[in-house]
């Protein structure tokens, strides 16, 4: 090839370096461009939606609890002849027939209170009965117009039905307290995250369906005693907790601590973390085996239903300040100084207290009235109490992904 030919070559090849050196740095422009303004409409995005939570802070999560209007006129209780009725005498304030269960996990329906019996058809998880009676470790029910048996340790039992003195007050379905370091958590705080109330016929009034493992309700009954004995009671919040609920305050908790440097300072100041304060994924509320609780100083008048009374609210009753407000996420709610672990064989006075349940008398009555009944507290919630004995038996695939709208209980025999 002559020397001419090579440097028209070389000369080639310079131009098509240069045009693709050229076209890759405009190709570099552009994407920086484009990034450059995601960048900043991400970054107006986050702004607006920190600048709303600030806006919102403390002005729609008043710090007291005010009920549901449903429940400030009590239903009008009947003049008791003393004579007549008779208080049940038993492991409850009334007795479990005509009470309403529901079913933690796929059960078998049996037509016999035996394992080898005939299957007379299966209960999808969290489907409902009517208990009629108890045999040994069975349960006599009615569902869908058909009677059989099922294990009880498989099931879930709607407290209101058996403890009728503890006051029932489920803000997550009309008005949920949920918040972190008194900052609003968007789409959950003040929102009524699902449905979680019907006329319950036993009770003769509309009542929060409060359900959780049976083994676990027998402990909840005997802290309730504790605090009547004081001449206290107990409030209970919550008790079984959908999971789709549990995942969307999870969601939107992360979110917000993400854009919120005092949110996320609340949560994630040493030793504590944000998954003391919110599991993610599944927990005891969805196993049947945790309850969500307050004290409170209660009025009790006497009602009737079938042929026990038993004793029930004359009106909303004073509620005990405690350390935080009901399901504030953050480090100001923490039950002990340090993060621990709990198991059922913890001995809970060799913890050292916070600075709030030190402060707090009615928040270590609280305490003193469900550990004494087998509950063991939650290290970093104050109103979180689980019965950890009852969780080793649940089944691994107790998920809760069901919600419980309906009751079935009736009046007692």
């Amino acid at each position: 090839m002559s020397a001419y030919k090579k440097n028209k070559t070389r000369r080639k090849i310079k131009k098509a370096v240069v045009a693709g050196l050229i076209g890759g740095i405009a190709v570099l422009a552009i994407l920086a461009y484009v990034m450059s303004y995601l960048y900043e409409e991400l970054n107006e995005l986050l702004v607006s939606y920190n600048n709303a939570a600030n806006e919102a802070e403390m002005r729609t999560m008043p710090r007291d609890i005010v009920e549901e209007d449903i429940f400030v006129a009590e239903t009008p209780q009947a003049v008791i002849e003393q004579d007549r009725y008779s208080e049940y005498d038993g492991p409850f304030e009334l007795p479990i027939n005509g009470a309403t269960g529901y079913a933690s996990v796929a059960v078998d329906v049996k037509i016999l209170p035996d394992a080898s019996s005939e299957t007379v058809k299966s209960l999808k998880p969290g489907a409902g009965f009517l208990i009629l009676n108890e045999w040994g470790e069975w349960w006599e029910i009615e569902t869908g117009g058909e009677t059989g048996y099922v294990k009880h340790n498989l099931c879930m039992i709607n407290l209101p039905d058996v403890v009728p003195s503890i006051r029932y007050n489920n803000t997550n379905t009309y008005n949920s307290r949920f918040s972190s370091s008194d900052y609003v958590i968007p789409g959950i705080s003040g929102e009524p995250l699902y449905s979680g109330r019907a006329f319950n016929e036993r009770l003769g009034k509309e009542e929060y369906i409060v359900a959780v493992m049976y083994a676990m309700s027998q402990k909840i009954y005997l802290a309730q005693q504790h605090a009547l004995a004081d001449g206290n009671g107990l409030v209970i919040y919550e008790g079984f907790r959908p999971l789709s609920v549990q995942q969307k305050i999870a969601s939107e908790l992360k979110v917000l601590a993400q854009i919120n440097g005092e949110v996320d300072r609340g949560l994630n100041s040493p030793p504590w973390g944000i998954s003391w304060f919110i599991a993610t994924g599944v927990s005891n509320h969805q196993r049947g085996c945790s309850i969500d609780v307050g004290l409170v100083q209660p009025d009790l008048v006497y009602a009737v239903t079938g042929d026990y009374k038993y004793l029930t609210h004359a009106k909303a009753p004073l509620y005990f300040n405690m350390p935080s407000p009901i399901h504030e996420l953050s480090s100001v709610s923490v039950t002990f100084a340090r993060p621990v672990t709990i198991d059922a064989n913890t001995d809970i006075s060799s913890l050292a207290l916070s600075d709030g349940m030190n402060e707090n008398a009615a928040a270590q009555n609280l305490q003193k009235y469900c550990v004494s009944a087998g509950l063991m507290p939650l290290a970093s919630e104050w109103w979180h109490f689980d019965d950890l004995q009852t969780r080793s038996g649940v089944p691994s695939n107790s998920v809760g992904d069901y919600f419980l709208t309906e009751i079935f209980s009736t009046a007692p025999e």
